[in-house]
């Protein structure tokens, strides 16, 4: 005689955060969509505005010129926005919308002139009122950050393209991983807090050699 052994129930929450999975970036990928095509199709249909900002664009970006720069946005905002509903190369693409929100931010919405942290603070608006304007693009900062770290979610191409492949086992955030991402967050906002992106950038550094000269020391220890 044969015993069948089953297996425990889940937790409500676990089986929630299953839930989860496919919805939570699901709903960011949506509503980002939608935000980005309609910046880009504003820009398709309209006229270039880029070149009243002047030198406003950080490098490398200032060295392009109104037109391409121009281009470039439009484009990226109207397939990434694409991408980004299908869930198709979700990482890369929030990335390339997280550079491109960040220089909006310094050409567009950040203060041209503060000297505390009270003044800035003001920027935190959507109505522009003299302080800057960067409340939304911030927001929107946000809500790509998760799909950077985490992927589309399983409801997405990506999902689907990975299944197909061999599965890998997932893996738990070392010092490499944590320094890489600190140091690409401090790079990238360094344009408009030098001093946080610096020190984040260095934290980074600080983080993935550390993690270097464990693993070289292990190996003479090893060999020795």
């Amino acid at each position: 005689m044969s015993i069948t052994t089953q297996k425990p129930a889940q937790p409500l929450l676990s089986r929630v955060d299953g839930v989860g999975h496919w919805l939570a970036p699901l709903g960011l990928r949506i509503l980002l969509a939608w935000e980005f095509f309609e910046a880009g199709r504003e820009k398709l249909h309209g006229e270039n505005w880029f070149a009243d900002l002047g030198d406003k664009f950080p490098l490398p970006f200032s060295l392009l010129g109104a037109n391409v720069n121009w281009t470039l946005a439009t484009w990226m905002e109207l397939v990434g926005s694409i991408a980004l509903l299908v869930g198709l190369g979700t990482r890369y693409t929030a990335a390339a919308l997280w550079v491109l929100t960040i220089v909006a931010i310094y050409a567009v919405h950040w203060p041209s002139d503060w000297s505390s942290l009270s003044e800035l603070w003001q920027g935190y608006a959507i109505s522009n009122e003299g302080y800057g304007n960067y409340k939304l693009p911030l927001i929107y900062l946000v809500m790509l950050l998760p799909l950077m770290l985490n992927g589309g979610g399983r409801f997405s191409l990506d999902h689907l393209i990975g299944a197909r492949r061999t599965p890998v086992a997932s893996a738990t955030a070392d010092n490499t991983a944590w320094g890489l991402v600190l140091f690409a967050i401090g790079l990238t906002i360094s344009p408009l807090l030098p001093w946080a992106g610096g020190v984040l950038a260095v934290v980074g550094i600080v983080l993935m050699a550390w993690r270097r000269r464990r693993t070289l020391h292990a190996g003479l220890l090893a060999s020795a």
